[in-house]
């Protein structure tokens, strides 16, 4: 493996959303992961074709029955070697399953021990079932998003799972693995998507405190209710991202679309953000959106076309980054981010769970008599 992580080693429990995107990012930038999946499929969330489960990717797979101890047992090896552990069940499984932190910590002292659920380890809701919607709702931020008049809008699971969730939980490991490299001692890292989205809410609890941001939907700066702040239709049904808040961006947006700045008021006055928003509305209906992309995109009007995935992958300045790849024939994000030395590889695919396939997840971790071994006892296929 090559990448800032390198060496790196992470066992996965296999669960889904936010506990594979969290292995996935680490194993993008060179960890060792290997993830323990069921013998006996279970359907979690939306089902495809494993090619097509990208989150999959950049790691090997094993299938135990963790009802066996033998498997436990295979676990906690790997365990004894790894850096960190993460998994995604509801509070308590892992310690009926023989897999809590108690008695992998005791297997390895120096273990970060990453625990990733939507509510948490504790609190009222820790045993109750949730997705990323339940999860914003509660924190304040799903009432925030969307029109005035509306209902609130669905920021795809995006906020919740992946930034609340995974990104949190893979500082936490680090963070975690950096403080036992220096004590000596491992711990729990309890991530709970409630907590990391609240946390990425900071600004706006400052701004709803200090009364500058309203409560509701829709009438706010960046929300929607602005006319600088917005997604206006274009001639061609397609969309076109307004963006300049700062004065002198604004100013560069009103003389490229030849509007005297006087016929809108003050632009943070919120008397005159209807009126100017309509204005701006009947201008951009008058062009098409990538005509407008051409003739404002690259300037400092902070102005983009509202691409679709397709057409993203596409995108002049997306290609030039590098940001989407093909693997396998599907398209998708490269590693994020970019480093100057430690380059991370180009992903590889999931792979399917095959004898072969196990063998070689394995091979980084126990010796070839170890995992004929575990092949004789009836413990991998």
């Amino acid at each position: 493996m090559t990448g800032p992580l390198a060496g790196l080693k992470l066992v996965e429990l296999a669960g889904i959303g936010p506990g594979p995107m969290c292995a996935m990012l680490l194993a993008d930038l060179g960890a060792t992961v290997i993830r323990v999946d069921r013998k006996q499929p279970v359907k979690l969330g939306l089902e495809r074709p494993l090619k097509f489960n990208t989150l999959l990717r950049n790691r090997g797979s094993i299938a135990l029955d963790l009802k066996q101890a033998a498997a436990v047992e295979a676990v906690l090896g790997l365990v004894e070697q790894a850096d960190a552990l993460i998994e995604g069940f509801r509070p308590g499984v892992t310690e009926r399953l023989g897999l809590g932190p108690e008695v992998c910590l005791a297997r390895n002292p120096r273990l970060a021990y990453g625990r990733l659920t939507g509510w948490g380890q504790s609190g009222p809701l820790a045993q109750v079932a949730g997705h990323d919607i339940n999860y914003l709702a509660i924190t304040g931020i799903l009432e925030a998003i969307g029109r005035e008049g509306q209902p609130p809008s669905i920021p795809l699971n995006l906020l919740g799972d992946y930034a609340g969730g995974s990104l949190y939980m893979a500082v936490g490991l680090l963070a975690a693995i950096l403080d036992a490299r220096r004590t000596g001692q491992g711990q729990v890292v309890d991530a709970a998507v409630v907590d990391g989205a609240v946390h990425l809410a900071t600004t706006f609890h400052g701004m709803v405190a200090g009364g500058i941001w309203r409560e509701g939907r829709g009438g706010n700066p960046t929300d929607g209710g602005s006319h600088f702040y917005d997604c206006y239709e274009c001639a061609d049904g397609r969309w076109i991202a307004v963006g300049p808040i700062e004065e002198k961006f604004f100013a560069e947006l009103l003389a490229r679309l030849e509007i005297d700045a006087s016929k809108l008021g003050p632009q943070m006055s919120r008397e005159h953000w209807k009126p100017a928003k309509e204005l701006l509305a009947a201008t951009f209906k008058k062009r098409t959106r990538d005509d407008w992309a051409a003739r404002l995109e690259q300037t400092d009007a902070c102005v983009s076309p509202v691409l679709s995935f397709a057409e993203a992958a596409r995108h002049p300045h997306l290609k030039a980054r590098g940001s989407l790849v093909e693997i396998d024939g599907i398209v998708q994000s490269a590693s994020a981010p970019r480093f100057s030395r430690s380059t991370p590889a180009i992903p590889t695919p999931p792979q399917p769970v095959t004898p072969g396939n196990t063998d070689r997840a394995l091979s980084r971790w126990f010796s070839q008599d170890k995992i004929a071994a575990l092949r004789r006892d009836g413990v991998i296929d």
